[in-house]
């Protein structure tokens, strides 16, 4: 049996307008730009240019038309308002409905919609089948090279067992060949450039790099100390167990040294020169969202408004709005009337999320540069304090969610260099004193105590937990060996030089 009732609850819901500003404040700067671009696209009461409260008067919009109809050879040209877009160019005269009614945004969060783009860079494989195109061989032993170089991967490597690819050829291709015809051919590739590509373990790729010095530089004898200890150490060299590999080959300090700097200069991914060179192309570049600069003494903050242009209500829609309304339009009067009346209060609503953002950027990054002011005016890292997302709240009055969507992927650009805003947060932890130290501070004690080690004898995690300790920092040694992966130090023993 059905039945009626009244049920009286509490619940949170977010307006629009909140989630537009939520959205907006995750943006950084170069993000916002094409945002706004999207956005004068799709509302025509949108237009770029600052507010004018004030009309011009007639006689400045007179000389002002004047001004725009000189062409680049100082001939006057006739405009009308029918070659600027109108009110038509956004309703179909032809429906009852306007098509913003019918328009369904019904694509799934899960779809790709990424635009393809264009490049012209050219690709580690490409690089190479260019190269082997340079070589006079028969067609089916180009075929085979050619898929030789399709198993290499991103690093210049050839990981896959030579037997299974005689078995994909055999099978894959129909082409019949043996494991010693492969070899051959993989031989030959070996001798492309990067020096070191198609190499099927460390080793061999080291070796194939001194080989190819070798033929550059005959007879020298720090390449063939280097080569002797690739061949016959590699494990003691991989350990750096530097007295084995000296007396296994009878080399003296400064003969064991040379031939070991000389192996430190190869490329262990020899294919990575290529890949690199197309990653540093499509890297995306940090732009500052906000500006710090020092003038006598004193730290002036500015945000970074880059190419963002300023937001205005486009006036001539206003009165064709009043027109309408007024009844001195055509029969779709009603239609245009909700049309306009839509997109000015979206226009509306998404000027003041901008304008919204930026104050609450600003209000948040001022109360960094308050909290870190000493940092800020030094530029040591050793002055940061220990700071959280709940310390920043406290002063703004904002909600930490607020404070954590703002320093995401938020740059500033201070007079000593740019830091992203993420990295003034940091836990703290106490000293011996009592006085409270942030992170980072710990952090760059390790590097300066690993930095100024003796490299022939390096210091291990519990003697770094003893020189801290003695520093008045009291710390554990399992903090020490996450400080020292977070700042890229490897353990002692790979630390350790002759």
């Amino acid at each position: 049996m059905l039945k009626q009732n009244l049920q009286q609850k509490l619940g949170l819901k977010i307006n629009p307008l909140q989630i537009q500003l939520i959205k907006l404040l995750e943006l950084p700067t170069y993000q916002l730009e094409q945002r706004i671009k999207e956005e004068l696209e799709q509302n025509p009461l949108l237009e770029e240019g600052e507010d004018k409260p004030e009309a011009a008067s007639p006689e400045e919009m007179q000389e002002e038309d004047t001004g725009n109809q000189q062409d680049e050879f100082g001939e006057e040209e006739e405009h009308s308002d029918d070659d600027e877009f109108s009110l038509e160019d956004y309703m179909d005269d032809d429906d009852d409905i306007p098509e913003y009614r019918l328009a369904v945004s019904n694509v799934s969060k899960d779809n790709d919609s990424r635009d393809l783009i264009f490049s012209q860079g050219t690709s580690f494989r490409e690089s190479l089948v260019a190269q082997l195109g340079m070589r006079a061989m028969p067609e089916s032993e180009r075929r085979i090279a050619e898929y030789i170089i399709g198993n290499i991967d991103e690093d210049g490597y050839l990981r896959r067992d030579i037997e299974n690819i005689v078995d994909d050829l055999a099978f894959g291709a129909g082409i019949e060949v043996s494991e010693k015809e492969v070899l051959r051919l993989l031989k030959l590739i070996q001798e492309f450039e990067p020096a070191g590509v198609g190499a099927r373990d460390l080793q061999e790729c080291l070796l194939l790099q001194i080989e190819h010095k070798m033929a550059e530089n005959q007879g020298n004898k720090i390449l063939g100390n280097a080569k002797l200890i690739l061949e016959e150490c590699f494990d003691e060299f991989s350990r750096k167990h530097y007295e084995k590999i000296s007396r296994r080959l009878r080399l003296n300090d400064s003969e064991l040294k040379q031939a070991i700097d000389e192996i430190l200069k190869l490329n262990p991914k020899p294919g990575g020169t290529v890949a690199d060179a197309s990653l540093v192309q499509n890297a995306e570049k940090i732009i500052p969202d906000f500006a710090l600069e020092l003038v006598d003494g004193e730290l002036q903050l500015s945000l970074n408004s880059g190419d963002v242009p300023e937001l205005r209500i486009n006036k001539s829609y206003l009165e064709l709005l009043e027109q309408y309304q007024k009844g001195e339009s055509a029969k779709n009067k009603k239609d245009v009337v909700s049309f306009v009346k839509y997109k000015l209060n979206s226009a509306k609503s998404f000027i003041d999320a901008v304008h919204q953002r930026n104050n609450t950027l600003m209000l948040t990054m001022t109360a960094i540069v308050q909290f870190q002011k000493q940092f800020f005016l030094t530029g040591d890292e050793n002055m940061l304090k220990p700071m959280i997302l709940k310390d920043i709240a406290d002063i703004t009055g904002l909600d930490v969610s607020t404070i954590s969507r703002v320093s995401n992927s938020k740059y500033i650009q201070t007079w000593f260099g740019i830091y992203a805003l993420k990295d003034f947060f940091s836990n703290s932890m106490q000293t011996v004193n009592g006085e409270e130290v942030s992170t980072g501070e710990l952090k760059n004690v390790l590097k300066k105590l690993v930095d100024n080690e003796d490299k022939k004898r390096p210091l291990t995690d519990d003697e770094l937990v003893m020189l801290m300790e003695k520093q008045g920092y009291q710390i554990a040694r399992r903090t020490v060996a996450k400080y020292r992966q977070m700042l890229d130090i490897p353990v002692a023993r790979l630390r350790r030089e002759i």
